[in-house]
């Protein structure tokens, strides 16, 4: 009996947990006939299976020749499926950033939620990741975190390059520096291509400068990032050139709704949440949450106290439940400790790109 040599069905069943769109089922034209059934009443989304013009066909040798034929197509495809899917720890090893990628206590073998962690200016992967405790948050959740360089040399560590934006040296980044936007996006998919990062659900998280870099990602690549959370350094633009208390509307425009958790503190004076400070900042906290509620489609303000020493202000009612908040403690400086790691979890948990 001749079956369809392994490799032409492997690539005629395209399945895997990132594109479940179905896909045609190829076979010899002369024993198919013309009908197919509905995929979902076979068990899997993305396979459909062929059936006879003649209520008889399906108990003749014909007949139970294609049945077989399909029938090992479709243990073959779903084999294919599991394989993709499998997280390959021997890739992550590979990555020339493996000692600044965090796997949590027991990953999965399924693709895992990813947060990209980015250090303040002048810091490192290495002391953000140390210090911001995420590593503890990743093992209760089973998420990945990956605390990468900025592409800046800078004192003891590193800046990221954000484009038109001086750098906390009162300087623009250097026209030969790295681009940071292509490099964590390019991080993101290699980390993908190991089958142990779920594309859908890629976050981003800085402090500081590395707040500013998360929201700048948020506006320049919405379509790869789920959700971000600014800490100390939540921005919508740059400062608009004549009002820098104001945003620049036209240096800040994703091409979808960008859900935004923000965290700050109230006497921070490196960052002011009323405005001010350094050339990159200057507009206030509640400026930046206006734009992005514009740019989400919010409609409802609120405000409130979430305990004695923090409260929360935002928008609400919001398309597809891109919200956008701060939450400021009171009394709060410019450091991690603003930030409750599982309410940032539990909000970049909810959504998916």
């Amino acid at each position: 009996m001749n079956v369809l040599p392994k490799q032409a069905v492997l690539r005629s069943c395209s399945i895997s947990r990132r594109d479940p769109r179905p896909q045609s089922l190829q076979a010899d034209p002369q024993q198919i006939v013309t009908a197919t059934t509905p995929a979902a009443s076979f068990g899997h989304p993305s396979i459909g299976v062929v059936i006879a013009s003649e209520s008889n066909w399906l108990t003749s040798g014909i007949g139970n020749m294609v049945i077989l034929r399909l029938l090992i197509a479709l243990s073959l495809c779903f084999g294919a499926a599991v394989a993709h899917a499998e997280c390959r720890l021997g890739d992550v090893d590979a990555l020339p950033e493996r000692p600044l990628v965090y796997l949590p206590v027991a990953p999965t073998a399924e693709p895992m939620p990813l947060v990209i962690l980015l250090h303040g200016s002048t810091g490192t992967g290495a002391e953000i990741l140390r210090d911001s405790h995420l590593a503890d948050t990743a093992d209760r959740h089973g998420f990945v975190v990956v605390a990468p360089d900025g592409g800046i040399a800078a004192a003891h560590g590193f800046v990221w390059n954000i484009p038109g934006v001086p750098t906390v040296a009162g300087t623009l980044p250097p026209k030969d520096a790295r681009d940071d936007v292509a490099y964590l996006t390019g991080l993101a998919d290699r980390l993908v291509a190991t089958g142990c990062v779920d594309r859908t659900r890629v976050y981003v998280t800085g402090l500081s400068g590395g707040g500013r870099m998360s929201s700048w990602l948020g506006c320049v690549a919405a379509r790869r990032f789920a959700a971000i959370a600014p800490v100390v350094g939540l921005r919508a633009g740059r400062p608009l050139a004549s009002d820098r208390t104001q945003a620049d509307p036209a240096t800040c425009r994703p091409e979808v709704a960008m859900p935004v958790l923000a965290f700050a503190g109230d006497a921070d004076s490196t960052n002011p949440i009323t405005g001010g400070g350094a050339s990159y900042w200057q507009y206030a906290q509640t400026v930046a949450l206006q734009r992005w509620a514009v740019l989400n489609g919010c409609s409802q303000p609120f405000a409130r106290n979430l305990s004695a020493m923090i409260y929360e202000q935002g928008y609400a009612r919001c398309p597809d439940g891109a919200t956008v908040a701060a939450r400021v403690t009171r009394g709060g400086e410019h450091s991690w400790s603003v930030v409750d790691n599982e309410a940032m979890w539990t909000f970049l948990a909810r959504h998916r790109r």
